[in-house]
């Protein structure tokens, strides 16, 4: 049970289909994903079924949403907190229903809200607490659920209201197992509720980091620190109710103040008209490019060619595209989070700011541009740790060997 738009719903899914299990992917968005898959099923909860409208710009030759854009997108996330969860209980018959159609050996959903809270209340079911299936005749299958938290399920969304609360403790009560992508995850979630003697894993989210996807520039290709020259900061982040674009917009007049010829570039920001109104009032429209939604491979390449990558946000667990950047010795500056703590040590291995404070952000990244062997001895020190720590291949092994033994009980 997953977002199937998602590529770090996708990258883990994708290990799974490709070793040859049998498949069965329930997205609560439409999608059409490039795996091999049993089946797939599109079961919309909280108006996930909203279809987007976009418009072009003239103004600016783009496209801009107009119903869920980057200048609602904090609206959206309290509409779908308060009102959303009244879509649970039709979208969990559904789901039920299916359940009962495939017999899975396990169910995943990838997520909490609302992926999580509508798998729980699934099984949970009175139909399937110990009844006989009225077709086959036979015992209904209750098969082990398994319940991943995402970077924000609880610091954003579990104490909005006193619904999502509800919902957010009944899935850990019913899950029987939890994944979480850092330590802090797993902590709250027992704060939550969560049992205890239950089976955990603390794993990163999307799978891990594909070696021959992310890794570091050839060595003839890094940057000679004798050399003065102009270095690119990235910003992967797009546009989420989490992430500070305002601080990172601030900062970039301030960087510039002191290296004018810095360049800006924001994959996932391509005609989202807060950004390019940012730009303007700021005036860094020559400094900075919006990019649309990029491939994993072109993503690789971005972090490759620059030299800092920035994380502005207030809420995370272990972002993949951090742990992206980091395998391509890019420099990593994000939001003073504890579960970034698990990653970075500030001055060693990136830099840790107060994601609300644009003079802060700035400083940072100067002091990474200023620095080279800095970012050299930082660049090493992440290649090793994702290595040890995040390797898709040990990652993905240990996911499997966890799904076996939640199957065998």
């Amino acid at each position: 049970m997953a977002d199937g738009r998602s590529p770090i719903a996708m990258n883990w899914i994708r290990y799974f289909a490709e070793r040859g299990y049998e498949v069965h992917l329930a997205s609560t968005f439409a999608c059409e994903p490039t795996l091999q898959l049993a089946s797939l099923s599109f079961i919309p909860v909280a108006f996930s079924g909203v279809k987007v409208e976009r418009q072009a710009r003239p103004d600016h030759g783009r496209t801009s949403n107009l119903l869920w854009g980057a200048s609602s997108v904090r609206s959206r996330t309290i509409v779908r907190q308060l009102f959303g969860l009244i879509t649970l209980p039709p979208a969990a018959r559904r789901l039920d229903a299916l359940i009962d159609e495939i017999h899975p050996d396990l169910v995943h959903a990838m997520r909490i809200p609302y992926e999580g809270m509508l798998a729980a209340l699934a099984m949970n079911a009175p139909s399937r607490r110990g009844s006989v299936d009225p077709v086959a005749g036979n015992q209904r299958d209750h098969p082990p659920l398994l319940i991943s938290v995402w970077g924000n399920d609880f610091t954003l969304h579990a104490g909005s209201n006193p619904w999502m609360a509800h919902y957010t403790r009944q899935a850990l009560d019913r899950a029987d197992a939890l994944h979480t992508d850092c330590e802090r995850d797993l902590r709250i979630a027992r704060e939550w509720g969560f049992q205890a003697e239950k089976p955990a894993a603390v794993l990163p989210g999307g799978g891990g980091v594909q070696p021959d996807v992310f890794f570091p520039p050839a060595p003839e290709k890094r940057e000679d620190p004798s050399l003065p020259r102009h270095l690119t900061v990235i910003n992967p982040r797009g546009f989420r109710a989490y992430v500070r674009n305002d601080t990172f917009f601030r900062a970039i007049p301030l960087v510039l103040a002191n290296r004018p010829g810095t360049r800006f570039v924001c994959p996932g920001m391509a005609g989202e008209r807060k950004a390019l109104d940012w730009m303007q009032q700021l005036g860094i429209e020559d400094s900075v490019e919006l990019l649309p939604h990029l491939s994993r491979e072109k993503m690789a390449g971005l972090f490759r060619q620059a030299a800092v990558t920035v994380s502005p946000t207030v809420h995370d667990g272990t972002p993949n595209t951090l742990l992206e950047a980091m395998a391509c010795g890019c420099f990593p500056i994000a939001g003073d989070l504890e579960s970034l703590r698990e990653w970075i040590s500030p001055g060693v291995n990136g830099l840790l700011v107060d994601p609300g404070d644009p003079q802060e952000l700035a400083q940072a990244i100067l002091a990474a541009l200023e620095q080279p062997e800095l970012r050299a001895q930082a660049a090493g020190h992440n290649l090793k740790i994702i290595r040890e720590r995040a390797e898709y291949g040990w990652v993905m092994s240990s996911v499997e060997n966890f799904y076996r033994d939640l199957v065998n009980g």
